[in-house]
């Protein structure tokens, strides 16, 4: 007995041990204009406003740049649309605003499907991830308006990180959960005010918050460490409606360059070459999903506890049988000295 007791307390060590401390917020840029890269940032005015064209960046599907707004979907069903940075983004530490709006006639649940914010290798390729491409290579934003997964206990709009180097792919029917590194509910569609996401890459870890409660401040959302993403990849965003159907628009992206001191080692790195990769400690496949509708990696909860226990208490039963068996010899050994 005193075994098993001992064998479940290591275990338990270890899956908190795996765990490990959440890293701290990061603190995101204030939009300092000085670091703002223009290359690679889409503001008011639009050139080439109500065109086929526009500097820097290209559009497709039922995209339509407007004096106010790019809309990258109408509300009307099965559509899709893009808009795509042209420059290539060499720089290794750096963070997107996004100024978007979701909105449309439907009432809860009916409307969809999203929008996707992209920094990949890909570009101006149509798919069925929110308008774009399926097995990319890079980084993926998700922000999700309808849960395709009849069995989730997430809270919807959801917004999830997804890293690929082209190997995986993002089943719509269970929302991304399988390739999803984190995520949190946001309740972004149809507000009165301004809605906003920041991406911030910097030294391997990946940040994502929101502002879309009107309160000026920003909310943690995602925040993970050990993400490698190469240099040399496009900035872009696209949205799709299938039977369902929502107005997205993009305002603004914002890229500013961050100002990060970086190892002398890396200096040696060829960074155009690096495969997009994530060091994790557990699989975006050990996911659960938190009532509220946030993510957690809690793994001494749900069904992982009940396995844990019923593990523990199958060693005892074995203990307890071998130890019989071995008792029961030894007394049976004692009797023929007698």
């Amino acid at each position: 007995m005193a075994a098993g007791a001992g064998g479940l307390l290591a275990a338990a060590a270890l899956l908190v041990a795996a765990a490990g401390p959440r890293p701290a917020p990061a603190e995101l840029t204030d939009g300092n204009s000085e670091h703002l890269k223009r290359e690679h940032s889409l503001m008011k005015p639009y050139q080439g406003a109500g065109s086929a064209a526009m500097p820097l960046w290209d559009f497709q599907g039922s995209t339509m740049v407007t004096s106010q707004y790019v809309r990258l979907t109408p509300d009307e069903r099965s559509r899709e649309g893009s808009i795509w940075n042209r420059v290539p983004c060499f720089l290794k530490d750096w963070e997107l605003h996004v100024h978007f709006k979701v909105h449309g006639a439907g009432k809860k649940n009916l409307h969809g499907d999203g929008l996707a914010l992209w920094y990949t290798q890909e570009r101006l390729v149509p798919g069925p991830v929110f308008g774009s491409k399926d097995n990319f290579h890079g980084l993926a934003i998700f922000l999700d308006t309808y849960p395709n997964d009849e069995a989730t206990e997430r809270v919807f709009p959801y917004i999830s990180a997804m890293v690929n180097n082209g190997s995986l792919t993002y089943d719509h029917s269970k929302d991304g959960r399988w390739t999803e590194l984190a995520g949190c509910t946001a309740d972004l569609r149809n507000q009165n005010h301004d809605t906003f996401l920041a991406i911030r890459y910097s030294r391997g870890r990946l940040t994502v918050m929101t502002d879309v409660e009107d309160k000026n401040e920003w909310k943690n959302c995602i925040d993970i460490a050990g993400v490698q993403l190469p240099t040399g990849y496009f900035f872009g965003a696209s949205a799709g409606t299938g039977d369902l159907s929502d107005n997205h628009d993009i305002i603004s992206m914002k890229l500013f360059q961050l100002m990060v001191e970086h190892p002398l080692e890396d200096e040696t790195v060829d960074w155009t070459k690096i495969e997009p990769s994530v060091s994790l400690l557990k699989s975006p496949k050990d996911n659960v999903d938190d009532p509220t509708g946030n993510f957690r990696s809690g793994p001494l909860t749900g069904w992982k506890v009940f396995l844990l226990l019923l593990c523990a208490l199958l060693g005892i039963i074995v203990c307890a049988v071998v130890g019989a068996v071995v008792f029961q010899k030894r007394q049976e050994r004692n009797k023929r000295f007698y």
